[in-house]
This record gives C-alpha cells, sequence and structure tokens, in this order.
C-alpha cells in the first residue's frame, strides 16, 4: 500500500503476545496485514474513549500557536488532533495506555524532507526515539499520520547548525524511505493505538476474559496460538 505521497504504509508497534510476534522492541507491519477498524466510529469526537469532558487551558494556549505558526504556511491542524490534544481528560492518555514508554512531545511545524510546502508536526515519541509520529499535513489540506526512525527536530536543527545528520536531508529518495503512512487520520491512528496496547496488557497476563467484544475481535483477527498436544 502506497499513501498519496508515495510513502509505504506500515504499522509499527510491538507484539502481542502469541498471536503477533515481535523481534525486537517493535516491528514495521504491513499496514495491509492489520485488522480493519470501523471508520464510521471515527467522528472527531472519540466517543470510543468517553468523550470529551472539559479544556485544559495550557494545552489550548500551545495548540493555538501552533496553529498561528501553520496558519502563516497556509496549513491547518486536523480538528480531531485539536480535540484530542486540548481535552483535559483525553490529552495524555496514548502515554498512559503506551507498554512502550510512548510520551507525547509536540513539535513546532517541520518541513517535510521530499514534498515542498507540506510540513510534519511531531506528537508521539518513543522514549528512547526508536519510532517518532507525526502528522503530516500537506497544502492540499490532506493530513495523516506517519512514523520514521528519524527526529526531524534534531536533524533541521543540525542541519542548520553545521552539524552531522543522521540521514542526508537532501536525499528525497532517502527520506521518501525513512517516512512510512500509518494511518489515513489521528483519529484511527490513536484508536489503533489504544487498542493495541491494552491489548498487550491482557494477553501478556494471561487474562482475556474481560476483552471487550472489539478487541476480541481484533485479536481474533490474528491466528490463534497452536494448542499444544
Amino acid at each position: 500500500m502506497l499513501s498519496s505521497v508515495g510513502f509505504d504504509a506500515a504499522w509499527c508497534a510491538t507484539d502481542l503476545g502469541e498471536y503477533r510476534a515481535c523481534r525486537y522492541t517493535y516491528e514495521r507491519y504491513p499496514y495491509e496485514s492489520l485488522p480493519p477498524l470501523d471508520s464510521s466510529q471515527f467522528t472527531g469526537a472519540f466517543q470510543w474513549l468517553g468523550g470529551t469532558r472539559g479544556l485544559d487551558p495550557e494545552q489550548v494556549a500551545k495548540l493555538n500557536d501552533l496553529a498561528g505558526d501553520l496558519a502563516a504556511r497556509s496549513l491547518s491542524l486536523p480538528q480531531d488532533f485539536v480535540t484530542f490534544q486540548t481535552s483535559a481528560n483525553l490529552y495524555g492518555s496514548l502515554d498512559e495506555v503506551s507498554v512502550t514508554g510512548c510520551w507525547t512531545d509536540i513539535s513546532r511545524p517541520l518541513p517535510s524532507p521530499v514534498e515542498p510546502g507540506s510540513f510534519l508536526v511531531r506528537f508521539l515519541r518513543d522514549q528512547q526515539d526508536c519510532v517518532i509520529w507525526y502528522l503530516y499535513l500537506r497544502s492540499s489540506g490532506e493530513a495523516f499520520v506517519v512514523h520514521s526512525y528519524l527526529d526531524y527536530e534534531y536533524e533541521f536543527e543540525a542541519q542548520r547548525d553545521g552539524e552531522e545528520t543522521e540521514s542526508d536531508l537532501n536525499d528525497a529518495e532517502e527520506q521518501t524511505a525513512a517516512i512510512l503512512w500509518c494511518a489515513p487520520s489521528f483519529e484511527e491512528f490513536a484508536h489503533r493505538f489504544w487498542i493495541e496496547n491494552r491489548l498487550w496488557h491482557a494477553v501478556n497476563g494471561g487474562d482475556l476474559s474481560q476483552l471487550e467484544p472489539q478487541l476480541r475481535n481484533y485479536l481474533h483477527h490474528y491466528a490463534p496460538p497452536e494448542v499444544s498436544a
């Protein structure tokens, strides 16, 4: 599967116990191998996570500053991202459920290294920067989620300061290979991330009895582990 910008598509995550193996901390799973999600639930209200309850004033101010930076570039943040990151009860919930220590870290707009006029906004990173997730914002108004092993904020700062970068930012082919498409919207990314991290706790804790039907169905998309004779 390819995104509209030509990025390969893959989901970066850890194991689901015996249901889905992972050789390292993370694996890049082909997007087409993932369980399908019910797109009708992605309304921007995050009802599957309990909906929104109040605003976080500090987050509202931060997102307004970011929106202003993007507006100067004729870009805007997707509303589902704004809703999640400014909600008093939703902000930080991906950090709380993450089994690999991922944490929210929203960056300023970072220029796409492969498409003039498009920008990246980092929003989530692994604790050891094994993988970093970004919004990818296009001048056409399209917005989706990508991930990379590169911290583009660090890469551009190093380039600006004349220091060595981890990759060649001027090599479009190398940069296209370093960025992987993983979700058509922020809410869909958040939902799959939330499901899989909750499932990790269930399968590694050995208790699947309390799983909601949605999570049980997600897990059963994968072949169940073989029963020993």
